[in-house]
């Protein structure tokens, strides 16, 4: 049986994915502060398989947590869990090795859709690994660009990049998101609903 960590401040948040890692047949473990994560990692380490891990928690941060795992050489698959507020933090994960995104809130289906894509598609080997960097922090810088414009009012100047994020990775519905915000911000209602209506498609 694959084991499964969750390391979240949020009860509701860990009971949600412990039902649906349960289901499929994951042992799984929580810890509610970065503090009893490191605790179990030292314990199991190299036996977990696959880590649900929050960005944002009192005291230890999920970067700091991922910084260590990574230095005990523990290349467990390991799953960002994160706001708009805190993609800044979540770039040093990436270069860390995350393997993707999980944002908040989120559906037990795009849960299930994270979980299939981890066990299609993820080896802990050096190329996957600099693959899967490589990407999402493309995604990422574009997102962090655009929304400073946005705060700026400067619509035209993020919509401009939102198109080149489109055109990296035509699958992130955040950018799609972020899109509908524009448009809402212009006055532009029934655009910003297409773009809103296009990026639940991803949830």
């Amino acid at each position: 049986m694959k084991k499964v960590l969750i390391i979240d401040d949020t009860k509701n948040i860990r009971s949600m994915l412990t039902t649906c890692l349960e289901i499929r047949d994951y042992e799984v473990m929580a810890a509610e502060n970065g503090i009893v994560a490191l605790e179990i990692l030292d314990k199991l380490g190299k036996e977990i398989d696959l880590i649900f891990l929050d960005i944002r928690m009192p005291g230890l941060s999920g970067t700091e947590v991922l910084k260590i795992l990574r230095e005990k050489n523990i290349n467990s698959a390991v799953i960002i869990m994160t706001a708009f507020a805190t993609v800044k933090n979540a770039i040093d994960c990436t270069k860390l090795g995350a393997f993707a995104y999980l944002q908040k809130p989120f559906s037990p289906d795009r849960v299930n859709a994270i979980i299939d894509e981890v066990e299609n598609t993820y080896t802990p080997s050096e190329a996957k690994e600099e693959n899967y960097k490589e990407k999402a922090c493309n995604d990422e810088t574009y997102i962090i660009e655009a929304m400073e414009n946005i705060e700026l009012n400067k619509y035209k100047e993020a919509f401009e990049v939102l198109k080149k994020a489109l055109a990296s990775n035509p699958y992130n519905k955040d950018v799609y998101k972020l899109i509908g915000k524009v448009n809402e911000l212009e006055g532009n209602e029934e655009e910003a609903n297409r773009f809103y209506a296009i990026s639940g498609l991803f949830s």
